[in-house]
């Protein structure tokens, strides 16, 4: 990592800056999914499945700066997520993971909040009820009922379990750990091809539990390999394996992060769907590039020491060239910290611009070059 060691302090003043005047413009709302034309508009509620990004990054700044003022506009959007729970505000998606593992949990671990802990563990039981009996999957989207939805899961979720695997150890109760890996088992035998790329979605029959097919909703075709998807696929099996202890989890990050490393173009930063390389015209996504970078420093810690030296290079490699070339170190016009990710192509959603994920695993990616030893909140 020490390539990018003179980069870090620039982009971490660069970001800490830009968090400021978030908090300044936001407040007590939160910044919308992507930006419009490089910049974030608010939204008009705590809807959706990305508003713990925000929170989470302000975690990640006060850990960066010690400076109070980060930790206490963190605390202050707890009661939102609070409310959201209490009211039933949004709540059919399987990202309560992420939305209440970043805003909740991390609270709870930080200041001991007693709502926090009480709003996290309804989040997981909740997850609870999305799990489908037969298959021993956690529906993604919608209402149970909903034909189109019942039995489909997504690479995306590897993130969502550590919320469950917290739960078990916050009240002693299996059940959700249990779940999470009865889940994840599942995605690890079928959403990873044989040449190791990544569904993005799979069915299982509702009824018989018997796996159907893989589709995508946001890569290129449904036997492409959507880049995002594949970077969860890294971070997420190995954050599973570091739960369970599993080495088929081990084996099957390392199996993404392998096909992933060998699909970049020259400066590392992935096309929105891997079947896109160098030369083509295709929209770079730079959200899976920082998705990757966590997830390749958190693996080069668990394989052998030759492999990890790689995965710790590439990580670098990539990273420098998200400081360098897609960061709005150069871009005070922007509220973004990230710019040139995708969020839909297919939806031509957020195509092009920054996203409140891409925010947070950049800032995330920073803390981790910027202290060592560090602990991620997942």
């Amino acid at each position: 990592m020490t390539a990018i060691a003179d980069q870090t302090g620039t982009a971490v003043s660069a970001a800490l800056s830009t968090v400021d005047a978030n908090i300044a413009e936001f407040g007590d709302r939160y910044p919308a999914d992507t930006t419009t034309n490089d910049r974030y508009p608010p939204r008009p509620a705590n809807r959706g499945w990305t508003t713990s990004f925000w929170p989470g990054m302000l975690w990640l700044a006060h850990d960066l700066s010690g400076d109070e003022t980060y930790r206490k506009a963190a605390t202050s959007h707890v009661r939102s997520f609070v409310d959201r729970m209490d009211g039933g505000v949004d709540l059919d998606t399987h990202d309560l993971g992420f939305l209440y593992t970043l805003s909740c949990v991390t609270a709870w671990r930080r200041n001991r909040d007693p709502e926090a802990k009480r709003a996290a563990l309804a989040a997981a039981d909740h997850l609870l009820t999305r799990v489908l009996p037969s298959a021993g999957i956690i529906q993604a989207w919608g209402d149970l009922a909903d034909p189109r939805q019942q039995g489909r899961t997504i690479v995306d979720s590897l993130m969502n379990t550590p919320l469950l695997f917290w739960a078990s150890r916050a009240t002693g109760d299996p059940r959700y750990a249990a779940a999470a890996r009865r889940h994840t088992t599942q995605l690890r035998d079928h959403l990873i091809r044989e040449d190791d790329t990544t569904y993005h979605t799979f069915y299982w029959d509702p009824a018989t539990g018997a796996p159907l097919r893989g589709e995508t909703e946001q890569g290129s075709a449904d036997e492409s390999c959507w880049a995002r998807g594949q970077a969860w696929g890294i971070y997420g099996f190995t954050l599973n394996h570091q739960y369970t202890g599993d080495p088929t989890l081990l084996a099957a990050a390392i199996r993404c992060a392998d096909y992933f490393l060998a699909r970049l173009p020259a400066d590392g930063v992935a096309y929105w769907d891997l079947i896109f390389t160098e030369g083509s015209t295709e929209e770079r996504d730079s959200s899976a590039a920082a998705i990757a970078v966590n997830g390749l420093l958190e693996l080069a810690a668990v394989v052998p020491p030759a492999l990890g030296e790689r995965y710790r290079a590439a990580a670098g490699t990539i990273l420098a060239s998200l400081i360098d070339g897609y960061s709005t170190v150069r871009r005070p016009d922007s509220n973004a910290l990230l710019l040139h990710g995708v969020y839909d192509k297919p939806k031509n959603v957020g195509v092009n611009e920054g996203n409140l994920w891409g925010d947070y695993f950049y800032l995330e990616a920073l803390t981790r070059v910027t202290l060592p030893g560090w602990k991620h909140p997942w």
